[in-house]
């Protein structure tokens, strides 16, 4: 299942995306302009967003544009729905960084089909597959963290944590981002609890503690780069 934003201000296909979404599994989420998306994504990192081109005030192109340039928001795929098929207009979307464009008329078998094409292609690691990252290997399903011939200790809220960020790469996410993907949305864990897991994690993974980043005044990210 992955988590969808459609932002588009015609609540008919708002409706009908919503539908076919909830028929293939997903959850939709819906804003019905930029401003209202915005707000959203505050709330909740979406695996995917579907835009409208032509949306009343913010534009579909400008709410694209601030998508990518935020760091916390950069990396999620994004499919705009348009009803410009001119070449000009596709690659101003793919300037702005479309992952893929639908063009209405559009049947929900077709955009269930290119929503399937592009979550596959910006997938992480399967959820039960080992992940390796820079020496550091994580093995979801025997629960076992290593590197090198060493075993590392860590307790199941850091390997959920250590999880999370190595399928997550690059990407910055709030504590408030991290508390709903790592403990879920149902418990009420104070944000500064995940500080107090971070500097753990930190510990157990030792010399690998580099790849936990802290951006201040936005979070912590995952990364190889400095």
């Amino acid at each position: 299942m992955a988590r969808i934003l459609i932002v588009e201000d015609e609540a008919a296909i708002r409706q009908m995306v919503g539908l076919a979404l909830a028929r293939a599994g997903h959850e939709g989420r819906e804003a019905a302009s930029a401003e209202a998306g915005m707000a959203m994504l505050e709330d909740s990192v979406p695996d995917l967003v579907l835009l409208d081109w032509m949306l009343p005030g913010m534009s579909g192109v400008d709410f694209a544009r601030r998508l990518k340039r935020h760091p916390a928001y950069k990396d999620v795929p994004l499919i705009m729905l348009t009803a410009r098929g001119e070449e000009e207009d596709r690659v101003r979307g793919l300037d702005v960084g479309a992952d893929d464009f639908v063009t209405k008329p559009f049947s929900p078998r077709e955009l269930m089909a290119r929503i399937k094409a592009v979550l596959r292609r910006a997938a992480p690691a399967a959820a039960d597959e080992p992940v390796e990252v820079a020496g550091l290997t994580l093995d979801p399903v025997a629960h076992r963290v290593w590197t090198g011939e060493r075993t590392l200790d860590m307790g199941p809220t850091e390997f959920r944590l250590l999880h999370f960020f190595m399928t997550h790469q690059d990407r910055v996410f709030s504590r408030a981002q991290l508390l709903d993907n790592v403990w879920g949305t149902n418990v009420y864990v104070e944000e500064r609890t995940v500080d107090v897991h971070i500097r753990r994690l930190r510990k157990a993974i030792g010399e690998h503690d580099r790849l936990i980043q802290t951006v201040r005044g936005a979070g912590y990210r995952f990364s190889t780069r400095a």
